[in-house]
């Protein structure tokens, strides 16, 4: 089988990989089926490259924060979009915990993108879902995960809440019902 080098060192066939099913477009246009692989087009790309960007390594503010540290100091808001860096650091650190680089992180997330997509429609969480939604869903699957709960892909859960969280936060402000008032009623 005939390989080839990569840019990054890594010896790769050049052998396209193939399923034995196809998908068959009105076109005429042929591709491999993609289902079960992700639908990595749902992401919120924005929300993904700023993740991608950050580097917490170098972050001094979020050192040492555990992830409901960080949950916790980005709901007291309001503050300024730059505060993302506490869920970023959550991811992060959820990441380290359960094993995965934030490529295969990704990677998994898209699988419930996927999911969410053939249960609901696509981009139905786009349409607005309040903020505390995201965040309440989020704690409940990352406790099923810590606990060790296997009925459903927790991890894959939590990650997807937070960046629906993020992107929700960026993209749909009236769903922020986070940060209300000095009442403390979120609206």
């Amino acid at each position: 089988m005939e390989s080839y080098t990569t840019m990054q060192g890594r010896n790769c066939f050049t052998e396209i990989l193939d399923s034995g099913h196809r998908q068959e477009f009105e076109s005429g246009a042929v591709r491999d089926i993609s289902e079960g692989k992700g639908r990595m087009d749902l992401l919120p790309l924005d929300v993904v490259a700023d993740l991608l960007r950050y580097d917490n390594r170098i972050d001094p503010c979020v050192k040492g924060i555990d992830i409901l540290d960080c949950i916790t100091l980005y709901m007291r808001g309001p503050h300024d979009p730059s505060d993302e860096k506490l869920i970023f650091h959550a991811l992060f650190t959820f990441g380290r915990e359960n094993g995965w680089e934030l490529p295969t992180m990704i990677l998994h997330v898209s699988k419930h993108f996927e999911a969410g997509c053939n249960k609901y429609g696509e981009r139905n969480w786009e349409k607005g879902i309040p903020a505390h939604c995201y965040i309440d869903s989020a704690l409940r699957h990352y406790f099923k995960w810590m606990r060790g709960d296997i009925d459903e892909p927790h991890d894959r859960a939590f990650v997807w809440n937070l960046l629906c969280l993020l992107w929700t936060m960026r993209h749909r402000p009236e769903c922020n019902d986070l940060w209300g008032d000095s009442n403390g009623d979120g609206g």
